[in-house]
């Protein structure tokens, strides 16, 4: 019995199979008249994969989802094929670069490519980390290209085959000759694969494109109105004075279908403040020396309390915080998430301690009294957090709020993005968490905990 796939329109995920099947001799079909949105949600199929994504794979022995897991199945059907090396080191890195190439290869091409084309929130922050981070990825593989014409050994294995059907989504979508000449080693190996015959009979005649597409609009199209049938008449010019009518109908029909204003943030209606977010966002930005004679004094000169409120905020599970990068992963979500806040909300995160577990704890300003209710709704990680409103009468509590500013002097809000990281007292943790920094509108510091009164609350 022939392997059978079950896949809609024919894409890189379905190519990684029938590449893999066209090296190894081994016989796939396509299933015929498949139909997404029908075919994938019947009984039969959702057997197959309960969730009704596609492909599918159906084998003697019963099927097998995802399309990785696919072309490996695909591969080892037969016995002792190159295409996983013939070593067992061959074999691991062959592994390697199949996790590099989804996890850093194709992750960050889809979180370019799906808002522009409709399929996801488009925000001009996420694709700017998105970019950073593929042009990372993209860097690293074209130096291991440089010295290699395969990614391991001599000959195509199937992480070759999976890295040219990722990149292929890229190169014949949004990565313009612009953009990939920066990464010459990768051009070459990409157009190298390509055109290999057992490539070429699948993906065909392969052409790079040419622009970036543009974000897909999320206006829906006007319906046009019904209009009430007219009683014949004489057909007659149209006068000059009629031709300049037609503007002004078209003014008063667009005029008529705009849609109406958003409802107000209730924060916009709070009485009007005496601070200016933006001065303080500024002041902060452009104090480089002498912060906490500059910035901490004239933030205090600035505070509105009746306008703002302070919160310091507790991570609640910091003994999970055990590898670096995964923390800072975690902060970097939650600065992300909280960027619908950024009109009325100042933050500053710290990851504390120069061995794990990592403590994580900030400090907010926010408009109004309360947290608002809009970042508590949207923003799931807020439950994460231990919050306590800043009492600005304390004095030790106000001295927290310095030594916090000062100490960690770092531009770590929902206005700023900047990839500094200082490291106090480990740099093997700093180096770790510079090389892993990929965040939306922030950075971080690691910092030890005796630059912070661990006992304050």
């Amino acid at each position: 019995m022939a392997l059978v796939l079950h896949a809609g329109n024919i894409n890189k995920n379905v190519f990684k199979a029938l590449v893999a099947a066209e090296y190894s001799g081994v016989e796939v079909k396509l299933v015929q008249n498949f139909e997404m949105g029908v075919s994938n949600k019947t009984p039969e199929f959702l057997e197959m994969n309960p969730i009704g994504k596609v492909p599918v794979l159906e084998t003697p022995e019963g099927s097998v989802f995802e399309s990785n897991a696919i072309a490996r199945y695909v591969t080892r059907s037969k016995a002792d094929n190159p295409l996983f090396g013939s070593t067992l080191i061959d074999s691991a890195r062959i592994e390697q670069w199949i996790d590099f190439s989804t996890m850093e290869v194709d992750a960050n091409i889809a979180k370019w490519l799906y808002p522009r084309f409709g399929y996801a929130f488009y925000l001009p922050p996420v694709e700017e980390v998105a970019l950073a981070s593929l042009k990372r990825a993209l860097g690293a593989l074209s130096t291991h290209l440089a010295s290699n014409t395969y990614l391991v050994g001599h000959s195509v294995t199937l992480a070759d085959i999976i890295m040219t059907c990722n990149l292929y989504s890229g190169f014949c979508r949004f990565m313009t000759k612009s953009f990939t000449s920066e990464f010459p080693h990768v051009e070459r190996y990409f157009w190298t694969m390509v055109n290999q015959p057992n490539f070429k009979k699948i993906l065909g005649e392969v052409k790079q494109a040419e622009t970036v597409p543009p974000v897909a609009s999320k206006k829906p199209a006007a319906q046009p109105k019904e209009t009430k049938p007219k009683a014949k008449a004489e057909p007659k010019k149209e006068t000059k004075k009629e031709a300049e009518k037609q503007p002004a109908k078209a003014e008063a029909t667009e005029e008529e279908e705009a849609p109406k204003p958003k409802p107000k943030n209730p924060l916009d209606l709070l009485p009007p403040s005496k601070m200016v977010l933006d001065d303080w966002k500024r002041l902060y930005s452009n104090t480089k020396t002498n912060f906490r004679e500059v910035a901490i004094k004239g933030f205090w000169d600035m505070y509105d309390p009746e306008g703002y409120s302070l919160w310091f905020c507790d991570y609640k599970y910091n003994e999970e915080n055990t590898v670096s990068f995964v923390t800072m992963n975690k902060v970097g979500g939650f600065l992300q998430r909280m960027d619908l806040a950024r009109k009325y909300a100042f933050g500053k995160m710290l990851v504390i301690g120069a061995e794990p577990p990592f403590k994580v704890k900030g400090l907010w300003l926010f408009r109004g009294q309360q947290i608002p209710q809009f970042v508590l709704d949207e923003c799931y990680d807020m439950e994460l957090y231990e919050w306590k409103k800043v009492d600005i009468t304390d004095e030790t509590q106000k001295e927290r709020i310095a030594a916090s500013s000062t100490a960690f002097r770092f531009r770590f809000s929902v206005i700023h993005f900047s990839s500094e990281t200082k490291s106090n007292g480990n740099s093997n943790v700093g180096t770790k968490l510079s090389q892993s920094i990929s965040l939306v509108l922030s950075g971080y510091n690691t910092v030890d905990d005796s630059q912070v009164d661990d006992n304050e609350t």
